[in-house]
């Protein structure tokens, strides 16, 4: 679980590789990939199709194992356990959210966000405070009986993260959160983001806008399943403003 008083790395991997074979061609997402994420901090992930992003978000997410590569969460060596501690490590330490939100329609605010806690151990004491709680911390606290097609874009967004945060989390992490999104509610879900963060939470973001990285306090580019850059934003926005310079005057 997060603990916000608690420094050092959260993520940790090393030499990650992942072969797909697709009929007779193999393609190589990760090659040999190493990363390190300390905890608290806020990171975009950014890369062109077939970067490799896709596939490390699903590496850190416990969705996919790696062909080859370690992968230490909070110290545990996820690359090579079970299924069924995979399945925990997922609900307990991963707090998700994805582009298309992933409600369920039929379902109200207040019992999407419960979810994770049916899976959880002990998930059903104070069910409905936890959820309760977490919506009131991402401004839904007077939409809990609404069902998805009863809120916006960016309210739904809002539901999937309280959804994420219900169980405390050690890291959230958003692939494309603001993809369906307009400008305005991009900020403010961008804004809430940035809020968790100050309060403790690590962030990584998977996106392909630099306006989205922009918010986060480091940028990790990928090329061809490597690691391209790892820098404060700052950098990145230095070296990105010169390259430009450099097209220009070419």
């Amino acid at each position: 679980m997060a603990d916000a008083g608690t420094s050092g790395s959260i993520i940790r991997v090393s030499g990650l590789t992942k072969v797909y074979r697709v009929g007779v061609e193999t393609i190589h997402a990760l090659r040999g990939l190493d990363l390190s994420i300390e905890r608290n901090e806020m990171v975009a992930i950014m890369g062109s199709s077939g970067s490799g992003k896709s596939t490390l978000m699903n590496m850190l997410g416990c969705l996919d194992r790696p062909t080859s590569g370690d992968y230490l969460l909070n110290g545990r060596d996820v690359s090579r356990m079970g299924a069924r501690e995979l399945a925990q490590v997922r609900n307990e330490e991963i707090g998700f959210v994805f582009q298309s939100f992933e409600l369920l329609p039929r379902q109200t605010a207040l019992e999407n966000v419960e979810l994770p806690l049916i899976y959880a151990r002990g998930g059903w004491r104070g069910r409905r405070q936890r959820a309760l709680a977490a919506l009131d911390r991402v401004g839904l606290g007077n939409r809990v009986d609404h069902r998805p097609n009863q809120l916006s874009g960016g309210q739904r967004q809002r539901v999937a993260i309280a959804r994420a945060i219900l169980n405390k989390p050690s890291i959230l992490l958003a692939d494309e959160p603001t993809g369906n999104l307009d400008s305005a509610t991009t900020a403010e879900i961008l804004a809430l983001f940035r809020q968790l963060h100050a309060e403790g939470q690590t962030v990584v973001i998977v996106t392909h806008e630099d306006e989205v990285a922009a918010h986060c306090q480091r940028v990790v580019r990928l090329r061809d399943g490597r690691v391209l850059s790892d820098l404060p934003i700052e950098a990145d926005v230095a070296g990105r403003h010169l390259a430009g310079i450099r097209k220009v005057g070419a």
